[in-house]
């Protein structure tokens, strides 16, 4: 890896290697996420079919509220 200096003479490092922590955290966000996404489907697949009915869920929407983006109410309010 070189390093680039520019005209005062400090030195610069390279784009990729800013980039790279960058890049690590967005895969780990991903992880958490991805992690997330499969204990809410796992505790929500553990409810019997009236646990679900009370908090206004069929057991059909699971997978969609699961993927769903959680800033968006499927319900439109």
């Amino acid at each position: 890896m070189s390093t680039i200096y520019t005209a005062a003479g400090s030195a610069q490092t390279p784009v990729s290697t800013r980039r790279s922590p960058n890049l690590l955290k967005r895969y780990f966000d991903a992880y958490c996420a991805w992690c997330i996404r499969q204990t809410l489907r796992a505790t929500l697949d553990d409810l019997s079919d009236l646990e679900l009915r009370d908090i206004g869920v069929a057991r059909g929407e699971i997978e969609y509220l699961v993927r769903a983006d959680p800033s968006i109410d499927p319900r439109g309010f």
